[in-house]
């Protein structure tokens, strides 16, 4: 599941991309970074860079175990990347969640689909337990 996704994975990533930078008009909570979160890990590969993927790990834990929001997740990524360092390499699973953004966008606009983001979240954050705990230590602090 690494790099190569079918065209209408990533078109159904832009549209809830899109669905999720809307709702965000009325949403403080900023779902919109749950969504980037959850596909750069489930479509991290040899050429993702260490930070992205850290960032990503970091966000859905600090949303899966600790309840936070996309805002949230956003200002935790702002201070955990002051001041600049080396990030590391985290254990790519071959199964990355048994959803998809495809799953989350089969779901109607609303309340539904939402929990659909948050469940996806915690699929793909479930499939990286080898690396849970060094993703853990990293947002210790936060």
């Amino acid at each position: 599941m690494a790099e190569a996704q079918p065209v209408q994975e990533e078109e159904a990533y832009h549209a809830l991309c899109a669905y999720s930078l809307e709702h965000g008009r009325t949403d403080p909570s900023f779902i919109h970074q749950h969504v980037v979160d959850a596909y750069a890990a489930q479509h991290a590969g040899a050429g993702s860079k260490p930070i992205g993927v850290a960032f990503a790990l970091m966000g859905l834990c600090l949303h899966v175990e600790r309840g936070f929001t996309g805002k949230q997740v956003q200002q935790a990524h702002m201070r955990l990347g002051r001041p600049k360092r080396a990030w590391p390499s985290f254990p790519m699973p071959l199964q990355r969640g048994s959803m998809t953004c495809l799953d989350v966008l089969a779901q109607p606009p609303g309340p539904g689909r939402d929990r659909a983001i948050s469940a996806w979240c915690r699929s793909v954050w479930d499939s990286f337990a080898e690396a849970q705990p060094m993703v853990r230590a990293l947002v210790a602090d936060v």
